[in-house]
């Protein structure tokens, strides 16, 4: 049975868009999906300018711990805009960090 409510962390990734509709809102979105692609979380920051170049240049600023894994995908969608996807995961140290904050949690 499904859950109703996606809880897995399977795939992370970064989203970065043109602003083709010009709502000038030039942001980078990350993505949390379940192993079904539904969306368990996300958390998203503005940027100065469109494209992966400068998603790329945001992601070093903001989240430094934070690795692009693949390459960026190109994609329009159904309403004309350009974005562009890239997996994404967090450093080994940062994955350390997180396991070992759980488990103080969990112990006390």
């Amino acid at each position: 049975m499904i859950k109703p409510r996606p809880t897995t962390h399977h795939r992370m990734f970064l989203t970065c868009y043109e602003d083709t509709l010009n709502y000038g809102w030039h942001h980078v979105d990350l993505f949390v999906h379940d192993e079904l692609g539904r969306e368990v979380n996300w958390v998203h920051w503005t940027v100065e300018a469109d494209g992966p170049e400068t998603a790329d240049e945001s992601v070093r600023a903001e989240e430094p711990l934070l690795r692009r894994t693949s390459d960026w995908i190109p994609h329009v969608s159904a309403a004309g805009v350009n974005y562009w996807t890239a997996d994404a995961t967090w450093s080994a140290s940062t994955e350390a960090f997180l396991r070992a904050a759980d488990n103080d949690m969990m112990a006390g």
